[in-house]
């Protein structure tokens, strides 16, 4: 049989309605991977994280307009948004503030058993101030002591010669900060290095030196 000119070719579908389906329905069959190529791997869906979970729960509940959905929305809010902005930031927590007579150096001086000396004291250097009685001079005679290498609050050596002199019960106790170092030390007046060792701190710790000495 002759096809006639002009009309599109039927065979093998049998008509032209059947070639059109034929064929629309090749286009739509996606062809698999060729003989021995891999399968491209699918994507796994991103896990959502535990607290984001939370506040998508509570935000639904907040959308049925009642009371509980809006403590439950404002709770999820407030745990999760700001751990997770920190984490992520990964930005250190602000310092606390630091009040005025802690900046520089500092020092807090307690006296016990000393008579009309007793008290606790307050001192600031660079610039001197505080409740002390004599800033400037125990400021002084501080900065003179503080030497490289030397700590002017260090204690009496262990193996030290000293003599078995009694200076009386007077006690002090120094606490704070001095060129940027913490300090921490205990006066007595026990024996001779002990005696000597407080009064080299004299005005920052009080003379109680006779006036013959």
């Amino acid at each position: 049989m002759t096809q006639p000119s002009g009309v599109s070719p039927i065979a093998p579908y049998g008509t032209r309605q059947a070639a059109h389906r034929a064929k629309s329905a090749s286009f739509r069959e996606a062809p698999g991977p060729a003989a021995g190529q891999p399968e491209c791997p699918r994507r796994s869906p991103v896990a959502q994280p535990p607290g984001l979970r939370a506040v998508s729960q509570a935000m639904f509940q907040l959308s049925t307009h009642t009371p509980r959905g809006v403590l439950l929305t404002v709770a999820a809010l407030a745990a999760y948004a700001a751990p997770t902005t920190a984490y992520a930031q990964g930005l250190p927590l602000p310092p606390a503030p630091v009040r005025g007579d802690e900046v520089g150096d500092h020092l807090t001086v307690t006296v016990s058993h000393a008579g009309r000396a007793d008290g606790t004291y307050r001192l600031r250097c660079h610039p001197g101030g505080g409740s002390h009685p004599d800033p400037g001079g125990a400021c002084g005679t501080l900065d003179r002591r503080t030497i490289w290498g030397r700590d002017p609050f260090s204690p009496v050596a262990p193996d030290g010669l000293c003599t078995m002199q009694y200076g009386g019960p007077a006690t002090a106790y120094v606490t704070g900060t001095w060129a940027g170092r913490p300090v921490n030390a205990t006066y007595d007046r026990s024996d001779g290095c002990q005696i000597a060792r407080w009064n080299d701190l004299v005005p920052l710790l009080p003379d109680l030196r006779s006036p013959r000495s």
